[in-house]
């Protein structure tokens, strides 16, 4: 089969290659992947940022978010057979979907949303589990609760929007001009242009941030909060909480305490919580997520679909933050 891999960290230049087929275990699906979206945890794998939390042998095959169609299932398969059109995000030890096949365990999958292309489902595994676990596992958002979701725009953010307005919740949003009218389409309640206006000086007492930008506009966000907030980023630094919840060796936790002490003073000055999400694969909560796209809640929003051949291009294209909507690789 084709796939598209890295041989050390740091490949910018990634390399389409044929490997064979990967084996299945009794507990394993094999699929024929059809489609593939970019992440940003695709351009920190590639770059070796995420050592500190799993380091992978290479040579490594791209890809943490698929559908495609059911090829052969394992001795121990009950949810699926040959024939089944699903979509999923393999467990972390198991990435690659860049490639034309995948074998991946039967928890980590559900069936396609039936109102869905192939493309437009590969479009959602990723975003979606990484927003759901933020906003019902860790904020308990609820119903008038005000969020702030950064870069609405995005990948994350368009679905963000979506799933934050579903439950109810009063939601602004950080996007450019170009970014507006999208934002506003998907329910966003106040709009900040970021190219304007700083964030930090418009809102105040909100109950959550959603971080997908780290760095400043993270630090910023704890002004906005009022007591007792809460903030949830995927793309700054563990702390000695997340590395507690997640069962990490005891040195690694303290090694975390240690990068994490700026966030941790502005914890308490600010009286709120900051947590880290690394997420988890779940076909479980891949079901209920289908479940609101197929009562037409919440649509993926795409960007551009890009040739299996031109991953390279497409990798360039997502890492140049242009995008509105997520950027799919059609495979099949």
């Amino acid at each position: 089969m084709k796939a598209v891999l890295i041989h050390k960290y740091g490949q910018k230049n990634i390399e389409m290659k044929n490997v064979s087929i990967p084996d299945i275990s009794n507990d394993d699906v094999l699929v024929e992947i059809h489609a593939a979206s970019i992440n940003p945890v695709d351009f920190k794998i590639r770059d070796g940022k995420l050592r500190p939390l799993i380091n992978y042998k290479m040579p490594l095959i791209l890809g943490n978010d698929f559908s495609g169609t059911v090829i052969k299932a394992g001795k121990n398969i009950t949810k699926f057979k040959a024939g089944d059109p699903v979509y999923g995000r393999p467990r972390k030890s198991r990435i690659g979907t860049f490639a034309e096949y995948i074998a991946v365990h039967e928890d980590d999958i559900a069936l396609k949303p039936a109102n869905l292309t192939f493309e437009e489902a590969a479009a959602v595994p990723l975003v979606g589990l990484t927003t759901f676990q933020a906003f019902h596992d860790i904020l308990n958002l609820q119903p008038e609760d005000k969020i702030l979701i950064q870069a609405g725009s995005g990948g994350i953010g368009t679905f963000a929007i979506q799933l934050a307005k579903e439950i109810g919740a009063y939601v602004a949003t950080t996007a450019s001009n170009a970014g507006k009218d999208l934002v506003e389409r998907l329910g966003a309640d106040k709009v900040i242009n970021y190219r304007e206006e700083n964030f930090e000086e418009k809102l105040a007492d909100y109950d959550y941030v959603y971080d997908t930008l780290g760095g400043d506009a993270l630090v910023q966000s704890f002004k906005i909060l009022k007591p007792g907030g809460k903030i949830v980023s995927i793309s700054d630094v563990p702390n000695a909480r997340f590395g507690k919840e997640n069962n990490y060796p005891f040195w690694k936790t303290i090694a975390f305490r240690l990068i994490s002490r700026k966030l941790t003073k502005l914890e308490k000055q600010y009286q709120v919580q900051y947590n880290f999400l690394f997420m988890k694969p779940s076909g479980e909560q891949l079901n209920k997520i289908r479940e609101l796209i197929e009562a037409e809640k919440i649509k993926p929003l795409i960007d551009q679909i890009i040739p299996f051949e031109d991953t390279q291009k497409a990798m360039e294209y997502s890492e140049s933050g242009r995008a509105k909507g997520k950027i799919v690789i059609k495979i099949k």
